[in-house]
């Protein structure tokens, strides 16, 4: 497991710890999220959800779509849809290329995590690729054995 830094100054909100078992991570961005009042404070109070959600270009314009943000529950009748879509923001540049990245076959673009930087709520996006089930299958025997090797050389340094 990694060791969390303690000289980073995001305040993690939510991780998807299932895209890195699902897919091959080619590159990341980080980006800024357009969000209503209620939203912030949801998201403050560490309640988030990324498991579904995708990031898709429409029009030259990124989208984040299908994240579950919940209803701030002291919000009133102006609170927000909890899987809205909520857009992205990001240089012209990066959304040119990673436009043209997921339309390749196999690429899509999936939020990685979801945390506030300097008081401004950000997401890390992926550029991915599917793995196939093989793949899964191989990754989980390489971390099995990496722990195993670990274990050893533990034990080993025990023994001496």
């Amino acid at each position: 497991m990694a060791k969390k830094n303690v000289d980073d100054p995001r305040k993690i909100v939510a991780n998807n710890k299932k895209a890195r078992h699902d897919y091959v991570i080619e590159d990341v961005f980080e980006a800024g999220l357009v969000l209503s009042g209620t939203e912030v404070k949801a998201l403050r109070m560490g309640r988030a959800s990324l498991t579904d959600g995708y990031a898709n270009i429409d029009r030259g314009e990124a989208w984040l779509e299908n994240v579950h943000i919940p209803a701030y529950f002291q919000g009133t009748w102006n609170n927000h849809a909890p899987r809205r879509r909520r857009k992205l923001l990001l240089h012209r540049e990066e959304i040119a290329r990673l436009e043209s990245k997921s339309r390749e076959k196999g690429h899509t673009l999936i939020p990685l995590s979801l945390y506030f930087l300097d008081g401004r709520a950000k997401v890390e996006i992926a550029l991915a690729r599917g793995k196939k089930e093989y793949d899964k299958r191989q990754t989980l025997r390489e971390q099995q054995d990496m722990r195993e090797a670990q274990r050893a050389i533990r034990q080993k340094e025990m023994l001496s």
